[in-house]
This record gives structure tokens, C-alpha cells and sequence, in this order.
């Protein structure tokens, strides 16, 4: 089953809009290791915003205990006139501008040379600056993924897998080729397999009815028997057999915490528990999402994505995308300011371009 014409296009500007919105809410808290669940839950009953179902408030007057991000004046609600910079949009950004400028046959050192030439390195991080560093030292992949890096399998190649799912609908198993052709250049094992996995959940949302059909699609693209998968089907089986979000997070918690709050895997686990316990409802989805801890923008980033994609822009509600003002803030250069409608278009005209 395909998407096409105007569908495609509403659904990918949804997708972009639910990784922007995600992404927004999620910023002000991201820092797993402060931010746990237990004190995000905690900030929104203090004000006043459970359930959560929009950005969220800013801090009260007696908010001792909760720091959040220096950036959270322009992403709290009230305060929100266009999205911050956010590497989580930037890295989707470079990767448009990667498959406009080779095509869908480009290169890992191609990813490489768009990073230089695009990226100002300060705005790189972990696995990311490590990479950059590398490539500015001579070396080429896959060695600048492995030397001297210790964050392979962190969360940063799957915060760049969107744009590959969004140039393949329906087609996950190459989003996935994308997403590894890209990853690689930064990570190894877990840390590609989760861009894979990403890229092959996004594509597969075009062209399934529920956000547990997308994710056995996108289960199909990375070897059986990795972390991710196992932690990504576990959390599955949980929310089959009935457990609540909290009991599930729980129990995930217990099972990959001890990697750390921006390994790959316990963050997969929180956004495919965001994507199967908000059902479809794209503010369900997000919130959940972002009240899971860890990582918590790029989590409620794809999340997002995908909620986006599974429902189209014209469902998403008004309250994530009217501050949004259609701008984002980008420090790649030649993108600040741009318009998220036009870089929706643009990443349409390359799926049309996919497709045929």
C-alpha cells in the first residue's frame, strides 16, 4: 500500500512538526540522570499540568528542586515564538541537505563532508564530536566512529534517522540501508542499530494503521537477538499483556538502566512505550513519552515523528504547532530561520524522488 499526492505531503509535514513539538517539550528537561521520571511528574503536579497536554509551564515561585534548562524561557508555554536550536533538528536538517545535494546514493564520507561544511563543531556532541574530530584529523570511516569514542551506542545516530524514513514511506527496510549508511560514520553496534530502527518505524508508519504495526516492521530490519531488540520487544509484550505505562517503565528501568540515560536501548524502550501506551493519539504519545525520562527532547523528538506521520499535520492539535510560528532556529548554516512547511515540501519532493 502506498501514499501519494497530497496524503504524502500532509503526512510528512506531520512528521515534521512531531519532531519539532517533541522535541520542544522535552527540551527543558532533558537530563536523565536529574530529571527522572519520578521529578518530572512531580514539577507537573506542582503546576498544575497533569495530565500533560501541552508544552510545558514554566517553573513556579517556589520551584527549589527543579532546575531546568537554561533554554526552557523559549520552550515553556507561553514563551514559545518559533522552536530553539536543537541538535535533534539540526542532524534531521544536515540529512535533508545530504539527499538533495548526493542523492539517495550517497556516501558515509559524504555525511562527513556535509558535517564539516555545514556544522559548527561546538554544536556537536558525544559520539558526534568525536567523529568530527576525527574526520578533522584525516580519519575516514569506520574508523571515525571507534577511535577514541566511547559513546558508539549512544543515542546521537538515532536522532538523525528521520529524514530517511520520511524519503521511504512504506518502504522500511531501505530507510533502514540509509539510516545505517549515515550511523556509521559515528557509532557501532547498538548505537546503528537504533538509527536503523528509527528510519524503518518512521517509513513504516505511512502505511500501517497503529503504532504496534510499525514497530514489528521496524523489529524486521535489525538482527533478532541485539540489546535493542530484545528491550524493544519486552516492553511490547508488557504492554500486551496489560501492564500499566508506570509498571512497564519500571521493569524496563530494571533491565537497562545501568547503561546510562543516553545509551540507545533504554531510550528505544521510552519511546516505543510513548508510542504504544499513547495508541495513536499524538498528544498522548508525546507526553508520555517525555514523562519516560532519559533523553528526554530526542525521545519526545521521534516519537513525535511518528505520531506525526501516523496522523498528518491537519490532526495534529493546534496548542503544539501555533507557537511553533512554522520557523525553526538551526545552526547549520543556511537553514536559520527556515520555514518547517518548506523543509516539509522539500522532503516531499525527495519521497516523490524515492518512490519513483
Amino acid at each position: 500500500m502506498g501514499v501519494k499526492g497530497m496524503d504524502l505531503g500532509d503526512r510528512i509535514l506531520g512528521g515534521w512538526l512531531g519532531r519539532v513539538a517533541g522535541n520542544m517539550l522535552g527540551k527543558p528537561v532533558e537530563r536523565g540522570d536529574y530529571w527522572t521520571r519520578e521529578r518530572i511528574d512531580d514539577y507537573l503536579r506542582r503546576t498544575d499540568a497533569l495530565p500533560l497536554t501541552d508544552y510545558l509551564p514554566g517553573p513556579p515561585p517556589d520551584a527549589d528542586g527543579f532546575e531546568l534548562r537554561p533554554e526552557w524561557r523559549q520552550c515553556v508555554r507561553g514563551r514559545i515564538h518559533g522552536s530553539c536550536r536543537d541538535d535533534d533538528v539540526d542532524y534531521t536538517v544536515v540529512g535533508l541537505h545530504l539527499l538533495e545535494s548526493y542523492g539517495f546514493g550517497f556516501t558515509t564520507e559524504q555525511v562527513g563532508a556535509e558535517w564539516l561544511l555545514r556544522l559548527p563543531f561546538l554544536q556537536t556532541f558525544t559520539a558526534e564530536r568525536a567523529a568530527y574530530r576525527n574526520l578533522v584529523n584525516g580519519l575516514r570511516p569506520p574508523l571515525t566512529a571507534t577511535h577514541e569514542n566511547p559513546y558508539q551506542e549512544w543515542i546521537g545516530a538515532l536522532i538523525r534517522a528521520d529524514i530517511f524514513g520520511w524519503t521511504c514511506p512504506g518502504a522500511p527496510r531501505r530507510a533502514a540501508a540509509l539510516a545505517r549508511r549515515d550511523a556509521v560514520l559515528s557509532h557501532t553496534g547498538n548505537g546503528v542499530y537504533g538509527a536503523m530502527w528509527a528510519a524503518a518505524l518512521i517509513a513504516a508508519a505511512f502505511t500501517v494503521r497503529d503504532p504496534r504495526a510499525a514497530i514489528e516492521a521496524a523489529l524486521e530490519v535489525i538482527p533478532p537477538s541485539c540489546r535493542l531488540a530484545r528491550a524493544v520487544r519486552h516492553t511490547a509484550a508488557l504492554h500486551e499483556a496489560g501492564a500499566s505505562w508506570s509498571d512497564t517503565l519500571t521493569e524496563l528501568e530494571r533491565e537497562t538502566g545501568r547503561l546510562g540515560w543516553i545509551h540507545t536501548v533504554p531510550n528505544a524502550a521510552v519511546i516505543t512505550a510513548g508510542l504504544l501506551y499513547g495508541a495513536g493519539d499524538f498528544t498522548a504519545t508525546i507526553a508520555l513519552t517525555v514523562r519516560g525520562g532519559l533523553d528526554t527532547d530526542s525521545n519526545g523528538a521521534t516519537a513525535g515523528s511518528v505520531a506525526g506521520v501516523l496522523c498528518g499535520a491537519a490532526a495534529v492539535p493546534a496548542q503544539w504547532t501555533a507557537p511553533l510560528e512554522d520557523r525553526v532556529r538551526s545552526a547549520v548554516f543556511g537553514f536559520d530561520g527556515v520555514r518547517i512547511s518548506e523543509l516539509a515540501e522539500r522532503t516531499a519532493r525527495l519521497a516523490a524522488l524515492s518512490a519513483g
